[in-house]
């Protein structure tokens, strides 16, 4: 049995809406420099995220579950 590639891309795409359903965002640290004075330096780690709006996760999910849909027709 063989799976058509749009099928494989709805799939994709329903894991990744879930994902994104689930997280709610991507967090990630980042090093900064506090100081720079000759041979003295200190940094400091800050955290920093990038919300994913439910929304997003909510559409990316509809459109694997129409691509799989689709998919599933063409096979």
């Amino acid at each position: 049995m063989r799976i058509n590639p749009i099928t494989l891309v709805g799939i994709a795409l329903i894991v990744l809406g879930i994902v994104a359903f689930a997280y709610q965002g991507i967090t990630y640290t980042s090093r900064e420099k506090i100081i720079d004075i000759g041979p003295i330096q200190a940094t400091a780690d800050t955290q920093k995220t990038i919300p994913l709006p439910p929304l997003m996760g909510g559409l990316v999910l509809a459109g694997g579950i129409v691509l799989v849909m689709v998919g599933a027709r063409k096979s």
